[in-house]
């Protein structure tokens, strides 16, 4: 697996997350975010089980540009 770094969050207090990775491979998106907290979770589990090899994460909505960058990534890949 080789992850490509697309990019991190700008205003992280200490520079370490959330990121965006694309797996340039699979065209995966690989996404680090922050826990969610158990009322969030609680919604989330209104809709059904989170497996135990799944897991909810939030990430801020001012990393939707590198979202969309690494989706635009992702399906370039596809097409090579």
């Amino acid at each position: 697996m080789s992850l490509l770094f697309i990019a991190k969050d700008p205003n992280s207090p200490d520079g370490d997350s959330p990121t965006v990775w694309v797996d340039e491979e699979t065209r995966d998106l690989v996404i680090q975010g922050w826990k969610i907290d158990s009322a969030t979770e609680a919604e989330c589990l209104a809709t059904g089980r989170i497996p135990d090899h799944e897991a909810v994460v939030r990430v801020p909505a001012r990393l939707a540009q590198a979202i969309r960058e690494a989706l635009d990534v992702a399906e370039r890949r596809g097409e090579d």
